[in-house]
């Protein structure tokens, strides 16, 4: 196994899962918490390390560590043997590369890098990815082989969903990275908030599951994580406690039987709350429809979203401003279809360009 992220939460978790199954890591790879990669290669004993930061690199203990975006593909390229996994938890754009390169040299790549396919999910071998997602895990769990009319992906609502409208203008950093149900990274808690993150997963549903009939809905408390509507009239859904240890699980072993989560208590959850996804709270939501028909967009909505998502984290632009910049690229690049991968690079330099003079 190689794990890209290792010390971000699904990284951490992975090696949870890898260490009560007794499972082989061969490779880890950080970004630039060094202290925390070098207590995991102490555990994991890796034959390989790499850290994205290469002004680190000399702060990692090992003999073979690389560095920089270019080092994580050379420790992909190295660490390969037939019949391995490589987990790609890798923030935004910089995991679309290793993946490209992960399934290259043949790797079954274990996706929590969800940037990947609403970047690129057309020009990527789906059959060979398996998603780290407890919205995607939930619908794929459901299936058994029949096929739904609609896929429906649940949604927290995040840090403001009970903030009054008249507020979100002046949201601080830290009560936006403030989760109601989930610890996770800065910016996917930020894009939970703004329910981009939503609309990267409805991309997601879209290329893995190959469908156009996807929608969404708020479920407060994260119990509920997908549901699946059959055109008899009937729906199911998959419940499970809020912790992303259950889809790890079942992307590296394909199956198991063995408890991983503590059960739902009905009795504790006691009712369960739906809302609809309001466009007054959540204007990005307006691109669902859009999105569904034209996924290749979804390198417009990456670019424009991360570096406005980046603006706000560094205190330029306030909260509110994040969709519009994500709105008005969109509509600047709506026709703009890449046909090749360097082609898609190349739109993700003209969006970003875009963005930087807005």
């Amino acid at each position: 196994m190689v794990v890209l992220g290792s010390t971000g939460s699904i990284g951490r978790n992975t090696l949870f899962i890898a260490k009560k199954f007794g499972l082989k890591v061969d490779a880890l790879c950080a970004n630039k918490n060094s202290e925390l990669l070098n207590r995991q290669i102490e555990e994991f004993s890796p034959k390989f390390v790499a850290i994205g930061d290469e002004t680190k690199k000399h702060e990692v203990n090992h003999p073979n560590v690389f560095g920089g975006s270019n080092g994580i593909l050379e420790m992909i390229d190295a660490a390969y043997e037939e019949g391995a996994v490589l987990v790609n938890a890798l923030v935004g754009m910089a995991g679309l590369a290793p993946t490209l390169k992960a399934l290259e040299k043949g790797y079954k790549v274990a996706l929590a890098n969800k940037e990947s396919l609403v970047i690129a999910g057309e020009f990527l071998d789906i059959s060979r990815i398996v998603p780290i997602d407890s919205e995607h895990f939930g619908l794929w769990y459901l299936l058994g082989g029949r096929k739904p009319a609609k896929f429906i992906l649940t949604a927290s609502g995040g840090a403001f969903r009970d903030v009054s409208l008249d507020k979100l203008k002046y949201a601080k950093i830290e009560e936006a990275l403030n989760h109601p149900n989930w610890q996770m990274g800065k910016k996917i808690t930020i894009d939970s908030a703004t329910m981009v993150n939503k609309l990267f997963e409805i991309l997601e549903a879209r290329w893995l599951f190959d469908s156009h009939e996807i929608d969404a809905i708020i479920e407060t408390k994260s119990i509920i994580h997908a549901l699946l509507q059959f055109t008899d009239g009937s729906m199911t859904a998959h419940l499970a406690n809020a912790d992303m240890k259950l889809p790890i699980a079942f992307a590296l072993l394909g199956e198991t039987d063995e408890q991983i989560l503590s059960p739902v208590n009905l009795l504790e959850i006691k009712n369960i709350e739906f809302r609809d996804i309001d466009l007054a709270r959540y204007p990005a939501w307006q691109l669902r429809e859009l999105l569904l028909r034209k996924s290749y967009l979804g390198v417009v909505l990456n670019a424009a979203n991360e570096v406005a998502v980046k603006l706000f984290l560094d205190n330029k632009i306030p909260f509110t401003d994040i969709v519009p910049y994500a709105l008005k690229a969109v509509k600047e690049f709506e026709n703009t279809h890449a046909s090749s991968l360097d082609e898609l690079f190349m739109i993700d330099k003209e969006v970003r360009a875009f963005c930087a003079k807005i």
